[in-house]
């Protein structure tokens, strides 16, 4: 996914001036975007204040590191089973024979 060339307080900032009455097409021509990306980000952060846009990010960035964990962890997994099946593993001679 492409990241914004603007930092989440940047981001508020600039929907802090929207909030202040500001035109969104003035404002969007002086950032160097568009009237839909403000509107889109009004959509997305308009409601968090820069605290909980901090903490939603963090929490963003764990949840996809903690994916990636999980998917790693399923391929490990499968690999093994694979090696298994191919390998057609057979219990230990100690336990055929009841020993411990």
């Amino acid at each position: 996914m492409r990241r914004s060339k603007f930092s989440e307080e940047e981001i508020q900032a600039i929907l802090d001036e929207v909030e202040r009455g500001t035109n969104p097409r003035d404002l969007a021509r002086s950032h160097g975007v568009s009237v839909p990306t403000i509107y889109r980000w009004r959509a997305k952060h308009g409601s968090a204040d820069k605290a909980e846009a901090r903490r939603l990010r963090q929490l963003e960035e764990e949840n996809r590191r903690l994916r990636k964990i999980v998917a790693e962890q399923a391929l490990d997994l499968e690999a093994v089973k694979s090696l298994l099946r191919r390998k057609q593993v057979r219990p230990a001679p100690s336990t055929l024979r009841g020993e411990h």
